[in-house]
Parts: C-alpha cells; sequence; structure tokens
C-alpha cells in the first residue's frame, strides 16, 4: 500500500528534481504511468477488508473494481506506440504536458480516492461496532491506525479540491506545495503507525487473545436436546441467567472473553447472547463486560484492597488488560477517573 501511495507523489517530486528538463527522463515520466490514483482507491479498500476480515478474499465481481486503472495501463501502453514506435515524435504530448498531470486525470483519481475511502471507512465502522458486540477487549483489536490514516488522507483529498477550486492553475508545480508537504506526512504516519501495529499485534499473538473474525456467523450449534428459539429469546430468563453466570463464575475476570465463551457457557448461541446483552442491558458486550470489572474493581476499592496492591494491579485482577482501556472504562462508567473515584472514596 506503501508503494502506491508513493506512485501517488512520484511525478511531482521527479518533477522538483528536474527530470522534465532532461529529455531522457522526461520521456520516462511521460510514458511510464507513475501515478496510478486510479488503483490506489480499489487496492486501499480490498486491504482494509483483508486486514479486518480474515475469511475475506477477493470474488470475480471484485476484479470490476479494477478496470479503470487497467483502462488507463492500456491508454499509456497505445500513446507509447503511437508516438515512439508509430509517429516517432512527440504527437500526444506536443504540448510537453505529462499525461499523469491531465486536469481529467486528477479529477478522477480524487474521485475514485475519495470513493473508496468513504467505502473503507464504512467498513472499517462497521467492523468496529460488530468487534465491541464480540469480545472483551475491543479496544486492543481496534486497527485505529487505519482509519485515523484513511481520515487523514481524505482530509488531504479535500482540502486539495478546496485548492483547486480557489486557485484554477493548480496544475503549477509550485502553487502546490502545501499538499506534498501533508502528504509526505502522512505517507510517514502510516509507515510508522503501520509497523507499529505489526508490533502490537506480535505482542496480542504472545498474550494468547483469541482472534475473532467479526464478520462471521459463530452461532453455536445447538446440543442435541431442543432449546428456545434464538431469535425470540425470553429476555428477563435469559437476563437472569446472564447476570448470575458472570457474578457467580466470575467470567469477566478473563481478559480474553469472548461472546462464544459466554454462549458456551450458557449451552446457547452467540445470536441469543448479543440480543440479550443489546436489548436487555442497552450495552454491547464489550461495556457489558466491562460493566462487571468495574463492579469488582470498585469493590476491592471499598475494602481497602489499595493498601496493599495498586490501582493496575487491581484492574488487571479484575479482567482489563491494559491501563489505558481500564481508564476509559472507569471514567466512561463513573464519569471519574480512578484516582479521582479514590480520592472521593477515601474523604468519605
Amino acid at each position: 500500500m506503501l508503494f502506491l501511495y508513493a506512485m501517488y507523489i512520484s511525478p511531482y517530486m521527479l518533477g522538483y528534481a528536474n527530470w522534465y528538463s532532461n529529455e531522457l527522463t522526461r520521456e520516462i515520466l511521460f510514458f511510464v504511468p507513475f501515478m496510478q490514483v486510479l488503483l490506489i482507491g480499489p487496492v486501499v479498500y480490498f486491504y482494509t477488508k483483508s486486514l479486518l476480515n480474515s475469511s475475506f478474499k477477493l470474488s470475480k465481481k471484485d476484479y470490476w473494481h479494477f478496470v479503470p486503472a487497467i483502462a488507463y495501463l492500456i491508454y499509456s501502453l497505445i500513446i507509447f506506440v503511437s508516438d515512439k514506435l508509430i509517429l516517432d515524435e512527440f504527437y500526444f504530448y506536443a504540448d510537453g504536458r505529462d499525461k499523469d498531470l491531465a486536469n481529467w486525470y486528477q479529477g478522477t483519481g480524487l474521485i475514485s480516492m475519495a470513493f473508496y475511502l468513504v467505502l473503507s471507512l464504512r467498513y472499517y465502522f462497521n467492523y468496529k461496532k460488530l468487534v465491541f458486540d464480540k469480545v472483551s477487549y475491543a479496544e486492543t483489536v481496534l486497527f485505529g491506525w487505519i482509519r485515523n490514516f484513511m481520515i487523514a488522507f481524505l482530509s488531504i483529498l479535500i482540502l486539495r479540491v478546496l485548492f483547486f477550486i480557489l486557485n484554477p492553475e493548480w496544475g503549477e508545480f509550485g502553487s502546490q506545495f502545501w499538499h506534498y508537504i501533508a502528504f509526505s506526512f502522512v505517507f510517514y504516519y502510516i509507515a510508522v503507525t503501520g509497523y507499529s501495529n505489526v508490533i502490537k499485534q506480535t505482542t496480542l499473538r504472545s498474550e494468547k487473545l483469541k482472534v475473532v473474525n467479526v464478520f462471521e456467523d459463530e452461532n453455536l450449534a445447538l446440543k442435541t436436546e431442543p432449546k428456545s428459539n434464538p431469535s425470540e429469546p425470553d429476555t428477563s430468563k435469559w437476563k437472569d441467567k446472564l447476570s448470575k453466570l458472570m457474578i457467580e463464575q466470575y467470567l469477566f475476570e478473563n481478559p480474553r472473553l469472548t461472546l462464544s465463551d459466554v454462549a458456551n457457557e450458557l449451552d446457547t448461541t452467540t445470536k441469543t447472547v448479543s440480543s440479550i446483552v443489546n436489548s436487555g442491558f442497552n450495552m454491547n458486550f464489550n461495556d457489558f463486560v466491562n460493566h462487571y470489572r468495574i463492579e469488582a474493581v470498585k469493590e476491592k476499592l471499598y475494602k481497602g484492597e489499595q493498601t496493599t496492591s495498586t490501582l493496575l494491579g487491581i484492574a488487571l485482577d479484575c479482567g482489563f488488560n491494559s491501563k489505558a482501556t481500564f481508564n476509559r472504562a472507569f471514567k466512561k462508567s463513573t464519569s471519574l477517573s480512578p484516582k479521582d473515584y479514590l480520592e472521593k472514596l477515601t474523604k468519605e
């Protein structure tokens, strides 16, 4: 993906390096389609899907998304054959302008990239909703760097459109220097955060956090005995069973707890458990489990365990897997940070 983004900016950077001033390098820039703006959008979109959905595979209909980029590649080949092998002169490029910088191509590319970035963001936010509904360590596996990068790059595209509107001479190199600088920051951002994500995922694997494909239906196969229809569960009955299970078996203390784990304990389907958590408790699964973890932390603080252990130690004992996640969940539930809550408890 980084290679594709490098291709997006390469004609501009090579232009600043005076490649257009030299006959040989100018012809290379003219005839080699460095800037594949019609390819970047589909690749980013499908790359995002492959990261968030481990079972995703390109289908035949998905290949249609690459037709515009392939058509432009064929167009470039036709231009090369016409100018260099048939006409032996610059006929199509008599104005000395690189086709990659043509207004129609740049405009189409901007629309294409913006469209696919929006699709990618929609897919990410769908993933985010599903992951909060299926695991109790959602914040740990959110791939937030993908979201941040797409938002940053989409913002650059929008700003560039506004700049084009305000400055009709948008084809001039010098008038777009800010765009190249901004792009460089985004480029380095995705490189650094992408690498840090690899380190993070390696750490998660060492902690044996379950890799759950949230896009798959994880309904548990029913046992031989008949059960109630999972699409119409008895809310009050299942609420009591679920609450009792969480309290009596301390399931919330498992930092790797998933929706399927709870469904297994209740001998039902993930669909039933999810429905009860969503409609019965008005929470997603991640917040539901964190609720019990926070109550357990508060109980330990009330008993004075902070005198023999740290706040983080207590949080880890109650099922949280990081200080940041604990602080965010605690403040979301109590409107106070753990330290402020402890100070308030001490004064009472």
